[in-house]
């Protein structure tokens, strides 16, 4: 599919996939670019682009002449609509080591200057856009000789001074390992954007995204993030910075704290006794969300002394998170709740915001059953004095379900499910189809144990 609408005055939108050349070490598969594009373009480019014009996308695979690259960059980025750019691949640099480059097909140590794409074209062309938002993602394996430079910038060098561009990726070193993916080849990151664009009802924040799929991507200790939760702590104090285009209706992204459902299969068709309804995921600016970063209204009063960390650590404990340190993470968190419970009381609300930021931290790494018992517990814990109303309580059973329909194995899904149908009994819920929905699935659970005949 080509580009079309440049230069009529349009506001058109762009998504530009590129695939360079797989990273291979030992026979070994460790990013294969072609599978990730291909994954990718499965998804709306409404979707991707996060508003609803106009747009085209163009995916780019087994390209030899970087010079086919930079003029596919060049219309998408003279194009004045909303731009996508993915790139993934295999990070390489010049045999001096001064510049990197993307390596692409058939790019050998010899030929680096000749059939890859210098890195400094894709951001000359995304610095000389003089209008619309861009979001780039990429989804890279450096090799030992694009590593070093990558390390001394620690960032992808160019992106972060881009006005009007989101920067987002995972950029993993020479010594990963196979199996970042799953059995049909897609890498942890990219698949992790994928499942959270299909899955939410609302389309989360670029921020959003990134931050979920960095966490529950398993990416392996010293993969390099960006942006890093440094620097997703100063972007969150200093407020947003990049605009965005106006979204189309469906597509807006969800309102703080709004509870927006749709109905999903857990190991059933839909229409089955099984049907669950999953809500999208606990609001950034929940008090228990480390999306947030310490921006929860009293989270000042929140502290605690363990080893070199003093004050609220949510930032510390993101940083582990998105790194994939999930149990360290989860280690320090603990720590954090036990000194507030000794401080403040097991349901004062300072405790309860600890244990609403462990469950985050047992969704990010993929502990549903663990994120479901602990977001119960908070909601529970919560109307000890705060109304069935209240917005942080209905967060808490919201975070609690979402969780609890990403449980697949039925026999664990049964044991947090009736505390959790308790809470939401006692709530007042937009909609009575979404209790109904949960009792169903949840009796279908139990009959399914008497029986003995679980589901797949």
């Amino acid at each position: 599919m080509g580009f079309g609408g440049v230069g009529d005055g349009g506001w058109r939108g762009h998504a530009l996939l590129v695939a360079g050349d797989a990273a291979v070490r030992r026979g070994a598969v460790l990013v294969a670019p072609g599978v990730n594009v291909a994954a990718l373009a499965m998804v709306p480019v409404d979707a991707l682009l996060g508003c609803g014009v106009p747009a085209d996308m163009v995916c780019l695979e087994g390209v030899r002449d970087p010079n086919t690259v930079l003029a596919r960059l060049r219309v998408a980025a003279g194009a004045g609509g909303p731009l996508f750019v993915y790139v993934s691949g295999r990070l390489t640099a010049d045999r001096r080591g001064r510049r990197l480059y993307v390596a692409l097909a058939g790019t050998t140590a010899g030929s680096v200057r000749y059939t890859s794409l210098p890195w400094e074209w894709l951001v000359g062309e995304l610095r000389s856009r003089s209008a619309g938002p861009a979001t780039v993602v990429v989804d890279l394996v450096a090799d030992k000789a694009a590593w070093p430079l990558v390390e001394e910038h620690g960032t992808l060098p160019g992106l972060e001074g881009l006005a009007g561009v989101e920067a987002f990726g995972a950029v993993r070193g020479p010594g990963a390992q196979p199996g970042d993916g799953a059995a049909d080849g897609v890498s942890g990151y990219t698949r992790q954007w994928i499942e959270q664009l299909r899955r939410a009802p609302v389309r989360p924040s670029n921020v959003d995204l990134h931050v979920l799929a960095a966490g529950s991507a398993g990416l392996e200790p010293g993969t390099l993030v960006v942006p890093s939760a440094r620097e997703l702590h100063m972007r969150s104090s200093a407020g947003p910075s990049h605009p965005r285009p106006d979204p189309a209706p469906g597509l807006d992204r969800a309102p703080d704290l709004t509870p927006d459902f749709v109905f999903a299969s857990a190991s059933v068709p839909a229409s089955g006794p099984a049907a669950v309804v999953v809500p999208r995921p606990v609001p950034a600016s929940a008090p228990g969300s480390l999306s947030g970063l310490g921006a929860a209204p009293g989270a000042g009063s929140v502290s605690v002394m363990v080893g070199e960390v003093e004050g609220d650590p949510r930032a510390r404990l993101h940083a582990l998170a998105v790194g994939g340190r999930h149990g360290e993470a989860d280690a320090l968190a603990r720590a954090w709740e036990r000194d507030v419970v000794e401080r403040r009381g097991r349901v004062s609300a300072e405790a309860v915001q600890c244990a609403e930021i462990r469950a985050d931290l047992a969704r990010l790494a993929g502990d549903f059953v663990a994120a479901t018992r602990l977001w119960t517990g908070a909601g529970q814990a919560r109307l000890e004095w705060q109304a069935v109303d209240a917005a942080e309580v209905r967060d808490a059973a919201v975070g609690a379900l979402y969780c609890w329909t990403q449980v697949r194995d039925p026999v664990r899904a049964l044991e947090v499910g009736p505390e959790l149908v308790g809470l939401l009994k006692v709530l007042p819920l937009s909609d009575p189809d979404h209790l109904r929905l949960a009792e169903r699935r949840l009796e279908a659970l139990r009959t399914a144990t008497r029986t003995g005949v679980l589901p797949p």
